[in-house]
């Protein structure tokens, strides 16, 4: 037997060697009062191998064997991981060091990721996910930390990593992402920013601001109408249309951002790095919105990690910024200034594959920023699956492209199908292109939840399954593709 094998060598004292059967992480050792342990493989089941004595052994959920026990890697086995080895466990960074966003939707990235991002100067969150992302691929929160969790133990990964609960828009959400432990939250606002004052006449937006309490238009006034606020080279100043304009987008946004602070984040009794999301709408975040947004919150002394403005031109999912680079060049040293002026980080959403900001972003933040990635961790799975199983390949991507339309209802973006290479013209060997090709990236960009759901008529998956078992055995070949493109985010970034 493969594993009794390794055990025998693990008891002997020595570090196990892969075989046939099974392979060993030997990076993954860990220690604690007389019990030991290290994660093995065998087919597509990750396991804990672990031997000694002690409350860690007694704890740990598992068979016993003749001197060491094997041990599933389940939510409770990671918790007791977590209490004995904190390194194992999700922490809050502050906001003195670049952290990136490396949303793993199939919990199968984080090995990889940590591989590109050990030895850079910035801090990994491995475990990030919306409640969208959730629904469309089936799994929940404790999935999503546990595989980071166990990630880091697979990796003996010692740098510390964060947990980010992701655009989240409800209270239940909250509440739940920090009771299971996430370091993180990210408060979606996009609920409360109004997004038609953009197409109002000044008639049309005199009589909707007398339509606030007055209360609310006169704590705006008052603090800001025909003031001039100075940060570093910039003056930002307020006439009544501006304020108006930026109260009527802002304000029932802002209130919303003080009651979570005070009631969620103020009584987490640990440290939460408290994001706020501005992002998600239509409507720009001008550079003296984020001024008023910012003051707003730090004159009711909310302390926030990051802000994320929604930048002028376009972050489209999964290809480079469409828009004028100047524009966001003159906007996002505003942004970064404010950000600075205030002392969080500037946040860039939908941050896969710009690669022509990224040096922009890099040199007005001084490198002290946040940047989300996910779906482009997904990408690369499937360029993995492309090269190493093409035929699944092609069914994914027909599939894709049968069930476009109905991805679009979770996603703006201006994919042209005709532009993309019909699969009879293309080979085996070219179909980790359409990795390359704006219009293919974000066709199975979008897809991705409706590919991961797909079954056929008696319920069995269509791909999912297969998608998964490739990744698994071929996990080298996926950590590969990770590390030269989440690497090219990084080296951008000045990272």
């Amino acid at each position: 037997m493969s594993i009794n094998k390794i055990a025998q060598q693990f008891l002997a004292g020595q570090i196990p060697q892969s075989d046939a059967e099974t392979k060993v992480y030997d990076q993954s050792v860990l220690e604690h009062e007389g019990t030991k342990l290290i994660m093995i493989r065998q087919g597509l089941n990750r396991l804990l191998l672990v031997i000694g004595n002690g409350s860690l052994y007694d704890e740990l959920e598992g068979e016993s064997f003749e001197g060491y026990k094997l041990c599933p890697t389940n939510h409770h086995n990671r918790l007791v991981l977590n209490r004995c080895f904190p390194h194992t466990a999700p922490q809050a960074f502050g906001k003195q060091v670049a952290t990136f966003g490396l949303g793993d939707r199939l919990g199968l990235a984080s090995p990889g990721h940590i591989k590109t991002i050990r030895g850079r100067d910035v801090k990994p969150i491995l475990a990030q996910q919306s409640i969208r992302e959730l629904n469309l691929t089936g799994r929940d929160y404790r999935e999503v930390l546990d595989a980071a969790c166990y990630a880091v133990i697979q990796e003996g990964y010692t740098g510390g990593f964060g947990a980010d609960g992701d655009h989240l828009k409800l209270e239940e959400d909250i509440q739940m992402s920090l009771d299971l432990g996430f370091t993180m939250l990210t408060l979606d606002c996009s609920d409360h920013i109004r997004n038609d004052v953009d197409n109002m006449n000044e008639q049309e937006l005199a009589a909707a601001y007398e339509e606030l309490p007055e209360k609310v238009r006169r704590r705006y006034e008052e603090k800001f109408l025909n003031q001039s606020f100075q940060v570093g080279e910039y003056a930002f100043t307020y006439d009544k249309h501006s304020l108006m304009k930026n109260v009527l987008i802002y304000s029932k946004a802002i209130d919303y951002m003080l009651y979570i602070y005070e009631r969620y984040i103020k009584n987490a009794e640990r440290a939460v790095d408290f994001e706020i999301s501005i992002d998600e709408t239509m409507t720009p975040t001008a550079p003296e919105a984020h001024y008023l947004v910012a003051k707003e919150l730090q004159d009711n002394q909310v302390d926030i990690f990051s802000m994320a403005p929604r930048f002028c031109g376009e972050f489209q999912k999964g290809i480079d910024y469409i828009g004028d680079l100047e524009q966001f060049e003159r906007e996002l040293a505003m942004h970064a200034a404010i950000a600075d002026h205030f002392g969080y980080k500037l946040s860039i959403h939908s941050g896969s594959d710009k690669f022509s900001v990224f040096p922009i972003i890099a040199r007005y933040t001084k490198g002290r920023f946040h940047v989300k990635t996910a779906g482009t961790n997904w990408l690369e799975a499937v360029r993995t699956v492309a090269k190493v199983n093409p035929d699944l390949y092609r069914r994914m991507h027909q599939y894709a492209l049968d069930h476009f339309e109905e991805a679009k209802a979770y996603y703006h973006v201006t994919t042209d199908l005709s532009k993309i290479k019909p699969l009879s013209e293309v080979s085996d060997a070219e179909l980790p292109q359409y990795m390359d090709e704006d219009n293919a990236r974000q066709l199975i960009h979008i897809t991705y939840g409706i590919l991961l759901q797909a079954k056929d008529e008696n319920g069995n998956s269509l791909f999912k399954d297969e998608f998964y078992q490739t990744l698994i055995a071929q996990e080298e070949a996926y950590e590969a593709s990770l590390a030269s493109h989440i690497g090219r985010h990084l080296e951008l970034l000045g990272k």
